[in-house]
Parts: C-alpha cells; sequence; structure tokens
C-alpha cells in the first residue's frame, strides 16, 4: 500500500512539474519578453535614462509584489541578463507605479 501511495505522489509531483513548465517562462504576470523590454533601462552598462512604454506596459501588468518578493533571489537571473537590481528596483517608480510598501 505504502508503494502505491509513493508512486502517486510521484505521478502527481511529475504532473504538477509539466504544467508549471508551461509556465516556466512567466514570473510575477511578466513572460520572458516583457523582462526584456525593461532591460535597456535596468541594464549593468550603459542603461537608458528612462523605461520605454513598452517596459511600463509590461510593469502595469505585473505583480509587483511578487517581484519583490523574488528580488533577493534573482541574483544569477539579473547576471544572465546583465540587469543592476537597484536600477530594476526603480524602474516601477519612473513608470509612475506604487511598489508596495513591504518592499523596501
Amino acid at each position: 500500500m505504502a508503494k502505491a501511495q509513493a508512486l502517486a505522489a510521484l505521478l502527481l509531483a511529475m504532473v504538477v512539474a509539466l504544467a508549471a513548465m508551461e509556465g516556466a517562462h512567466a514570473i510575477c504576470g511578466m513572460a520572458n519578453e516583457d523582462f526584456k523590454l525593461c532591460q535597456a533601462a535596468a541594464s549593468v552598462n550603459d542603461p537608458t535614462d528612462s523605461p520605454s512604454a513598452e517596459c511600463c506596459a509590461a510593469l502595469g501588468k505585473a505583480d509587483l509584489g511578487c517581484i519583490c518578493r523574488y528580488r533577493g533571489v534573482a541574483g544569477i537571473w539579473m547576471r544572465i541578463y546583465h540587469i543592476d537590481p537597484n536600477r530594476a528596483m526603480a524602474l516601477p517608480g519612473k513608470c509612475g507605479l506604487t511598489m508596495p510598501s513591504n518592499c523596501s
């Protein structure tokens, strides 16, 4: 019986993992393409002065509270895309969006 339960749990985990892979390129309501729209304004090297309208539109649809929660663990991801974390966290304000109060 225990073996059957373990197998069922494994199958459930696989189904959940496969379902998650479908949306693996979307984090906090932003697809990979949306993040790339903001890359120039948050770049480590030679950033633009302000985010594009397209970047602001993408951030406007994002779950900013979720982005705050990812901030601390996104170091590897940010290095891959050559993103400055401080510039990235300043983008919503530059777009006229308000970050959640617990995001400091």
